[in-house]
Order: structure tokens, then C-alpha cells, then sequence
């Protein structure tokens, strides 16, 4: 599945469309401690976090993740929004629990 058919399938609001939506997801992962994140996300994963600060962009960026996924409600604060429009990386939401959404995204990988 494609970032782009994640965001067609509708399971998520849409907050920011990022570049390279043809983008292969590979793995949901869910994980909210930024230091582990950033040593342990595989690359072309579809993050589920409630951590909506800058921070988690960097770690995104850096742990190569294919999108973040912003669950429980939770939302981005102003400044990181910016910043995901300027860099360029989608983000979208939910208000499920982190388990629920990353589980909706495994099963649109394995059908």
C-alpha cells in the first residue's frame, strides 16, 4: 500500500499531504518515546504517535518514516503543522487509539 492509497482509503483524516505519496508503506509502528522511535521505526513505516510536536517531524524525517499518523485525538501544535507543510510530510489523524489505528493500517497491508 501506497501513502497515497492510505489516504484514498479514507481511514484517516487528512492534516498535511506530503511529497512522495507513491511512497511503499511498509509496517504500521506505534511509539510514543522519541528516542526509541528515532533508533527503531523502520524506514517506510506509518508512524502511530500522539506526540504532535517539531520533534517528531525530525524523528520522522530521520527514521525515514513514510507518514505519521496522529491517533487518540491528538493533533499537531501550530509550529510543528508549519513545519510539516514546509517539509513536506504528511500527516494524518484519528481519534482511535494508537493499537486500533496502526491495526487499521496493517490490515489494508495483509487484506
Amino acid at each position: 500500500m501506497t501513502i497515497q492509497e492510505l489516504i484514498d482509503s479514507n481511514m484517516f483524516q487528512v492534516v498535511n499531504v506530503g511529497e512522495e505519496t507513491e511512497r511503499a508503506i511498509t509496517t504500521p509502528f506505534c511509539c510514543d518515546l522519541l528516542s526509541i522511535a528515532m533508533g527503531r521505526a523502520p524506514a517506510g513505516c506509518a508512524w502511530v504517535t500522539v506526540m504532535g510536536n517539531m520533534n517528531t517531524l525530525a524523528v520522522a524525517t530521520l527514521a525515514e518514516a513514510a507518514c505519521i499518523i496522529m491517533a487518540e485525538g491528538t493533533a499537531l501544535d501550530e509550529v510543528a503543522m508549519k513545519k510539516a507543510r514546509d517539509q513536506e510530510i504528511t500527516v494524518l489523524a484519528t481519534e482511535l487509539p494508537v493499537f486500533d489505528a496502526a491495526l487499521k493500517v496493517y490490515q489494508g497491508l495483509h487484506g
